[in-house]
């Protein structure tokens, strides 16, 4: 490696975690671009928007499923293999979706999709982690955090620009170049990290999860969906609830179980799992709420609607630079109780813009979100792996990837809760004259659910995550 390099290396922005990130970024970002481009695409496919609903929700499915196999998949076969093969799947797949002449074609290569992006960013995440020394650990996980907080951000308007200038179709062609240079660079700076023994693989584990997993997300996606039925929804919860508790029991006992919870009685990592799931939640509901807010609440059309939305990419931009300084100052305990504080004051201002809301107060409210949020959420994230030792590294990444691709699919059902919640409340209190009030309300009820994300923090030790919060050499 050149001394440029070495450098970069060390100050943790080495080249596997800026490429792991870059392939994050790309697989966040197909997860929400095609939301704007729905009706384009049903016009193509012949069948009603709504009905694509099913290409998302068979994406998030397969990130579901296979994400707990990840970390077996890994140590098996080598980081390096895998990366690179999650991204020639990833690619594949994506053009073949350009490519479906119908529906089921479309549905079926989502699911493919799905696959190779279930294996790409736990497998990445492990690389980087398994690579980066304890006192660099804050700055990659900032670098791998990133994608998350911004993809959801630019994809609806950067699918809408598509749509309107192009075509839905180059939505995921444009996939294959920055896929093709992924691949390659991959060979060559993804360490093949792995585990020198070889642990047999858990079915019943994996089954049980599996099930968990898919009867839980199906069961969020059927609220307000045509043809909704209670008993139907009930019964899906139960067998996910089922699965999921024996999965548990079965995880505690067996010898090689494929998601240790060892890592759970670690303090710090186990704050960031529960109280930390509940403000990502939180957080993934406002790309989907603000657009709403804006286009069906206050009557703006698509495009001024995404620029204003664009606001809270800016805070997320503008703070990345001094979230590592924060962390080292403030430490853990005192940022996250500090910032998260005003990331709930932030997310309660958003219920109380209106239609008349200078456009400068409006951008400053969300960017300054997009700060605390984006702030939060690196601290969360480079946290939870902080006091985690070495042997551990593999189950932890593979139990926080599961929790965080559930909490970010959670995230929009807690957000479409809260718009039914506000119409039900303006309804009883006549408040249905104040347009977009079931938005703000909805927007108020998130920001309830990241209140209490926070109150698991205060469990934190002032000295939480010293190990990497401390300057290199202290």
């Amino acid at each position: 490696m050149s001394e440029q390099g070495t450098e970069t290396a060390r100050r943790g922005l080495s080249p596997a975690a800026l490429l792991v990130a870059g392939a994050f970024f790309m697989e966040f970002l197909d997860g929400t671009v095609i939301a704007t481009a729905l009706p384009d695409m049903a016009a193509s496919f012949q069948v009603n928007a709504v009905d694509l609903n099913i290409g998302i929700s068979a994406y998030l499915l397969t990130l579901a499923v296979l994400i707990p196999a990840s970390g077996w998949i890994a140590d098996r076969f080598g980081a390096r293999q895998v990366f690179t093969l999650a991204l020639a799947i990833f690619t594949l797949a994506s053009v073949l979706c350009g490519l479906a002449p119908n529906l089921e074609t479309f549905v079926a290569m989502r699911v493919l999709q799905g696959a190779g992006g279930a294996l790409m960013v736990p497998v990445g995440r492990l690389a980087v982690l398994r690579t980066t020394p304890k006192e660099h650990l804050i700055t990659a996980i900032a670098t791998l955090t990133w994608p998350a907080l911004i993809a959801p951000i630019i994809g609806p308007p950067l699918g809408g620009f598509i749509t309107s200038y192009a075509d839905w179709r180059w939505i995921f062609f444009i996939n294959l170049p920055f896929g093709i240079i992924a691949m390659l660079l991959a060979w060559r700076v993804i360490p093949n990290v792995r585990e020198e023994t070889r642990r047999p693989f858990d079915l019943p584990g994996f089954l049980a999860t599996a099930l968990a997993m898919v009867c839980f997300v199906y069961a969020m996606e059927m609220p307000g969906a045509p043809g909704f039925s209670l008993p139907v929804f009930c019964i899906l919860l139960a067998v996910s609830v089922a699965a999921f508790l024996f999965a548990l029991r079965h995880f505690r006992r067996a010898a090689a179980p494929m998601i240790r919870l060892d890592a759970l009685r670690i303090p710090t990592f186990g704050v960031t799992m529960y109280g930390g799931s509940l403000f990502r939640c939180s957080i993934s509901a406002v790309p989907f709420l603000l657009p709403l807010l804006f286009q069906v609440g206050f009557g703006m059309d698509a495009f001024h609607s995404g620029l204003l939305v664009l606001a809270v990419f800016v805070g997320n931009l503008v703070i990345k630079p001094a979230t590592t300084p924060l962390i080292r100052r403030l430490g853990f305990k005192r940022l996250l109780v500090g910032n998260g504080i005003l990331n709930v004051i932030a997310l309660a201002a958003c219920a109380w813009l209106t239609p008349g809301t200078p456009v400068w107060m409006v951008f400053l409210v969300l960017a300054l979100g997009g700060v605390f949020r984006s702030v939060q959420f690196t601290g969360i994230s480079t946290l939870a792996f902080a006091d985690v030792p070495a042997a551990q590294m593999s189950y932890a990444n593979t139990l926080f990837s599961t929790a965080t691709q559930l909490a970010i699919g959670l995230g929009i059902t807690l957000g479409t809760l809260g718009i039914r919640l506000g119409e039900v409340l303006s309804g009883w209190l006549a408040l249905g004259d104040i347009p977009g009030i079931s938005f703000r309300i909805a927007f108020l009820f998130i920001a309830a659910i990241s209140l209490v994300g926070l109150i698991d923090t205060l469990r934190l030790s002032q000295t939480a995550g010293q190990s990497v919060s401390r300057r290199p050499g202290v």
